[in-house]
């Protein structure tokens, strides 16, 4: 099954992945097919179909297994998850529905996702045209409509039926676990790397106190579990290239239980700072006060009947707690050898570690004025 579509072999990739996109539901034949090279995670490729002199375009991926190392129940919960959203939009009678939520392609035989020779698995989106997605929040006005946009994600979302969905990864956001893990990491220092990472060790280390936060609350009744998108990163709103409206949520591997105090605390890890995740000049990573405000509004409109009183009272700490989190994890995938994420360089994942840890400093320092917007809003 395909590989690689660079190189000598692209040929042959190419009609490895035309064969394998026949086995989809998709009408016409396969005549372009290119690597997309955003996300850190699956292998993902966009084909373009002809039929009848009209062309389409679909999104084939084959889903990491080293992360998500039960598809078919990771597929269950997407395809739920997806029938569930469009029954509520077309009750709420949005218009463009097809551009408003994921529209998975089955397989001919009517299963969500493909199993090829090899033991890979692999499933089929239809391409959304006419969006477009950022790294950046370049405005109060954008960052609002995002927020807004995983706001009415999760409301919509708020009524979902049983059963429970399933945990695609486990202990997705239990910052003590994350830290457990950074700690196996440094005592094995398999690739020797712990000295080239000692200060960004100790920044973690000093706030270990903080990952028990969320984690003691919610045993004490003091945080409700709800369905959560759990990976809410600005890219992962598709936006309309005219009309620049939010349309539509991506990324639906995350979805499951969690807090939403943790979607919120992502929102302003990627939208709140005024770079992206692997800026090196880390002077220019810092939070936005506007910014953050207008996430706030934004995604409060949604979901304020959500949210209890001490819920409202975190989610200025939700967004320190959160890149603290995605710090601790950067980090100990560069001491693990790079695993998890996809890296352009040998230092990229401890480029990237540090840079949350900046973005940590920076609420540090603005904590009392983010509590004050919140507060502000609250009234």
């Amino acid at each position: 099954m395909p590989k690689d579509a660079t190189g000598s072999g692209a040929a042959d990739f190419a009609a490895e992945l035309y064969a394998l996109g026949r086995q989809f539901d998709i009408a016409g034949r396969p005549i372009e097919v290119a690597s997309v090279t955003a996300g850190h995670i699956h292998d993902t490729y966009l084909v373009t179909y002809a039929d009848s002199g009209r062309r389409s375009r679909y999104i084939h991926q084959r889903i990491n297994q080293h992360v998500f190392r039960d598809p078919p129940r990771l597929m269950e919960n997407i395809e739920r998850v997806v029938r569930h959203l469009c029954a509520k939009l077309q009750s709420e009678q949005y218009p463009d529905i097809s551009r408003r939520v994921l529209n998975l392609v089955h397989t001919r035989d009517g299963r969500p996702y493909l199993r090829d020779e090899e033991g890979a698995y692999w499933r089929t989106w239809l391409y959304i045209e006419g969006v477009r997605s950022y790294a950046i929040v370049h405005s109060p006005a954008l960052a609002r409509r995002a927020a807004r946009a995983f706001g009415h994600f999760v409301r919509l979302l708020a009524d979902f039926p049983g059963p429970r969905l399933h945990e695609t990864i486990a202990d997705f956001h239990n910052t003590p676990r994350r830290y457990e893990r950074l700690r196996q990491a440094i005592d094995a220092d398999a690739c020797s790397r712990v000295t080239t990472a000692q200060k960004e060790i100790d920044f973690a280390g000093e706030r270990m106190a903080l990952a028990h936060t969320f984690v003691e609350l919610q045993a004490q009744g003091a945080l409700r579990q709800r369905i959560a998108h759990n990976d809410t990163k600005i890219t992962n709103v598709l936006f309309d290239t005219v009309s620049d409206e939010a349309l539509c949520v991506i990324d639906l591997d995350t979805v499951m239980p969690g807090l939403l105090l943790h979607d919120f605390g992502d929102l302003v890890r990627t939208a709140g700072s005024a770079s992206s995740e692997d800026e090196r000049e880390l002077e220019r990573v810092y939070v936005r006060l506007p910014v953050f405000e207008a996430l706030a509004h934004g995604y409060l409109a949604e979901t304020a009947p959500l949210f209890n009183e001490q819920e409202l009272n975190l989610l200025p700490f939700a967004g320190k707690l959160v890149s603290l989190e995605t710090g601790v994890r950067f980090l100990t995938d560069y001491l693990e050898g790079d695993t998890y994420f996809r890296t352009a360089h040998k230092q990229h994942n401890l480029e990237r570690a540090r840079n949350q840890f900046a973005l940590v400093r920076s609420i540090e320092k603005q904590e009392p004025a983010l509590q004050a917007i919140i507060a502000r809003l609250c009234q």
